[in-house]
């Protein structure tokens, strides 16, 4: 064996753990030789015959990771899976959250809506960058930390038990409900933002904020929160379907949504004075008449709203126990 080998078997033997060297040393050697050997016996002179197997062998360090099954990727695919749901899961669970969070936390120390959306978004990138950081080294590590003797890692054995059901034709159905319900839900939130801005489709309200900014101290973060647990509850229904615990999470949104909102428009604190000023408010005796169809439409949806969840609620619930009575019962 002339130098190539020798500096082949330590380029390899110097990536695993001392203890295996000696034995990796000792069947890589006599790999080569086999090999070298048998490439002689077929006409290939000594040298060329040891290039041409140590060429065959391929990167040193690779077959070392080989040897003592140490993955070369980050995450190779025993958790792949595993790391995929869990950054997905982390990922739509903590980025609304914190944003909403930092929302609010500089909408109560004063800061201008710029600020709070700069800060929002900033925040929301950072906290996703975090999130994958740390969950991608934390499975690297368990990659490679060997699991012990006789048990699996955090991989759980696949079964039928794991398969999706089919969809059910009812969830089919409410898609488009849900598709509806987001992109209302998301322009109501942008109106809200925007309106900071002037309402340019209104010439007199064109540079003039038609809520009242004081409101970004509180109530409008209140607002974008609420409308946030509107699009999760839109999810559920899509998830679920009605029961009677999403119908009383709806009474709740609804009674959370409808009482502040009213009470900030009798009290005076909900539309901008300088937009009341632009647009001559109020308009002579219709005023009265206004505010009060107002109210009433508020308070009517709400309601309305409230009753037809729990009318859906209810059929849900019935047409479950029917399934349920028409099964057939066992001797």
């Amino acid at each position: 064996m002339t130098t190539l080998t020798d500096r082949y078997v330590w380029a390899a033997a110097r990536s695993v753990p001392e203890a295996q060297r000696t034995e990796l040393e000792r069947e890589l050697r006599e790999r080569i030789g086999d090999e070298t050997d048998a490439l002689v016996e077929g006409g290939r002179s000594p040298i060329d015959a040891e290039r041409a197997a140590l060429t065959e062998l391929g990167d040193p360090v690779a077959l070392a990771a080989r040897y003592v099954d140490r993955p070369l990727q980050l995450i190779g695919p025993r958790y792949f899976l595993v790391w995929w749901r869990l950054l997905k899961l982390l990922l739509a669970v903590v980025l609304p959250f914190a944003a909403l969070g930092i929302a609010i936390a500089k909408a109560v120390a004063g800061a201008d809506i710029g600020e709070i959306i700069g800060s929002a978004i900033g925040l929301t990138i950072s906290v996703a960058v975090h999130i994958g950081f740390w969950t991608t080294l934390i499975f690297a590590v368990l990659e490679r930390t060997p699991a012990p003797a006789g048990r699996r890692g955090i991989d759980a054995p696949w079964t039928l038990d794991m398969l999706p059901a089919l969809p059910e034709p009812a969830k089919a159905s409410r898609r488009g409900e849900l598709i509806g319900s987001v992109v209302m839900l998301v322009v109501f939130a942008g109106l809200i933002v925007l309106q900071q801005f002037g309402v340019p489709w209104i010439d007199d309200l064109e540079s003039v904020p038609l809520l009242d900014p004081a409101l970004w101290s509180f109530w409008l973060p209140y607002f974008l929160g609420l409308i946030v647990l509107e699009i999760l509850f839109a999810f559920a229904l899509y998830a679920w379907g009605w029961n009677w615990w999403l119908a009383g999470a709806n009474l709740v949104l609804n009674v959370a949504f409808a009482v502040p909102a009213l009470w900030l428009f009798l009290t005076g604190q909900l539309l901008n004075p300088a937009a009341l000023d632009a647009m001559d408010w109020p308009w002579g005796q219709s005023g009265p008449i206004i505010v009060a169809i107002i109210v009433v439409v508020v308070i009517a949806a709400a309601a309305w709203d409230v009753v037809d969840g729990g009318i859906k609620a209810w059929r849900a619930a019935s047409g479950r126990r029917a399934g349920v009575d028409s099964q057939p019962v066992a001797a």
